[in-house]
């Protein structure tokens, strides 16, 4: 999902974190993360500038992307088995569980990204449009993702 460029929330940008630590981050997950100039296009980006690109293990972000973006087509990409990881471009899935944990994921590595953090990122996450039943992705997190989590755990992703 993104804003209009005349309306973007104020949100955490890849440019206000260490894009070190976010190299880090996803490198333990074997992805690469790859800065793209400032107002160039971003290979991959399914929603368009400057929401984050994804090509098999490689997601591409701009200075102006949100982390939020970025860490959510990473998990999408981590979420997903090396074999199917391998054929994505620009669009990583049309499952709903998997797009649930795709989300969960994101948060939780928020959490291990400096900076940054779960709770700044469920809030950047609303500023730009996530919607959940409960009302806001704290909500859903906390309370309404047994679902997702489980999926995670099931797949080895996240400790029971």
């Amino acid at each position: 999902m993104t804003a209009t460029a005349e309306a973007e929330p104020q949100v955490t940008r890849v440019g206000d974190i260490d894009f070190n630590d976010a190299v880090a981050l996803l490198d333990r997950h074997a992805l690469r993360l790859h800065r793209v100039a400032d107002g160039a296009p971003i290979p991959g980006s399914y929603w368009g500038e400057p929401e984050a690109g994804i090509i098999a293990s490689d997601v591409y972000v701009r200075n102006d992307t949100p982390v939020h973006s970025m860490l959510h087509e990473a998990c999408h990409l981590i979420v997903l088995p090396p074999e199917r990881r391998a054929l994505v471009h620009t669009d990583a899935t049309d499952s709903v569980p998997e797009e649930d944990a795709t989300c969960y994921l994101q948060i939780v590595l928020a959490g291990q990204l400096p900076g940054v953090g779960s709770t700044q990122l469920m809030a950047d996450m609303d500023a730009w449009g996530y919607t959940y039943r409960l009302g806001s992705t704290q909500a859903w997190f906390e309370q309404d993702a047994e679902d997702a989590r489980a999926w995670l755990v099931e797949r080895g992703l996240l400790g029971a």
